[in-house]
């Protein structure tokens, strides 16, 4: 483009931004900071734009969970005075707390002058992911006395902290307040967080009851946690009938996938080793340190195995040997990752 405005600048940033969170987020990253650092030095862009683009630069160190360089981005927004916008404090708020500095979270949301819904869930949302289900229910309703209205996000937050901290009756008051007084349909994820406050707390009868009366089916997500407390309670009853409803919803949606030619990302783990972030996935061996790290890994696990760990070979459904089971198992992305830093990080 002969000419560029604020709203080229923007778009390019945001495309570079929203593209590939996981796998090649750490590229575009680094080419939208090249691309507002040039927006800066031109000197061709709104504050708005620039508004925008830092927001969404912020959001990405956040879910790479990178507090190094989304704190780079903190004194920038301090120096040029964007950190008294909402959007850029609120991305501040969400980076800090998914990089476990809870208390810069907290000191950010004090020091606002002007909070929002947003504000406010960002800050919930950090307490429910820690564990901290008192801080996080109180919080909630420190949210509603200042007359602020939760969002479907903040009930997703509120309905997995009562989860975690086993408020099976707390939980039920919110799920119904949700509907009735806020007028939220409830999504897949508002129903699954809601077989798990049940599952976990092993009243699996009442989450059999909850998935009869839901107006879909639960996910596999939710599937899998019934199963999983069944196994843990010895509920051979409920855990049949949910290991059938599971397998015929898996069924169905794995053709629906190969109707629509649609291919299931894998999950991944990042470490962060001299200023590159280095990815792993489950049982990858594309890695140029692939041997160090499986040798790392089988030394651990004779290590621990000593100390008297039973490795649960049950989650493997495969008809394969023991010794193969405790490989696949031994070789999740996030073992992958750890193991990568015990070799080189001090």
């Amino acid at each position: 483009m002969p000419n560029r405005d604020g709203v080229s600048w923007n778009c390019l940033v945001s495309g570079y931004v929203n593209k590939g969170l996981v796998i090649e987020s750490c590229k575009k990253i680094t080419y939208a900071e090249k691309v507002i650092r040039k927006m800066t030095i031109k000197n061709v862009i709104s504050w708005t734009a620039m508004l925008v683009g830092m927001s969404g630069v912020i959001s990405s160190w956040a879910n790479l969970a990178s507090v190094e360089e989304g704190a780079q981005f903190h004194c920038r927004a301090l120096v040029s005075g964007f950190i008294s916008f909402l959007t850029v404090s609120n991305a501040l708020i969400t980076l800090y707390g998914k990089c476990g500095s809870i208390e810069d979270s907290e000191r950010l949301f004090n020091e606002m002058s002007i909070r929002d819904e947003v504000s406010w869930t960002a800050l919930v949302s950090c307490y429910a992911q820690f564990g901290k289900a008192k801080e996080t229910i109180d919080l909630l309703e420190k949210m509603l006395a200042q007359g602020l209205k939760p969002d479907a996000v903040t009930f997703i937050v509120i309905l997995s902290a009562c989860s975690r901290a086993g408020l099976v009756e707390k939980g039920k008051i919110y799920f119904e307040s949700m509907v009735k007084d806020y007028r939220i349909t409830p999504i897949a994820d508002h129903y699954t967080c809601m077989i798990d406050l049940f599952s976990r707390s092993g009243r699996l009868g009442e989450a059999k009851n909850f998935i009869h009366n839901m107006p879909l089916p639960p996910d596999a997500i939710g599937w899998a946690q019934l199963l999983s407390s069944c196994r843990l309670n010895g509920n051979m009853e409920i855990g049949k009938w949910a290991a059938e409803g599971s397998g015929d919803f898996v069924a169905q949606l794995r053709q629906d996938m190969r109707d629509r030619s649609i291919k299931k990302e894998p999950g991944c783990s990042w470490i962060k080793y001299e200023n590159r972030v280095h990815i792993f996935s489950a049982d990858d061996r594309s890695s140029p340190h692939s041997e160090l790290i499986s040798a790392e890994l089988d030394k651990l696990t004779a290590r621990i195995i000593e100390e008297g760990y039973m490795p649960d070979m049950s989650p493997v459904l495969h008809d394969i040997e023991e010794s193969k089971k405790l490989k696949m198992l031994n070789r999740h992305s996030e073992k992958l990752a750890i193991a990568f830093g015990l070799i080189y990080i001090p």
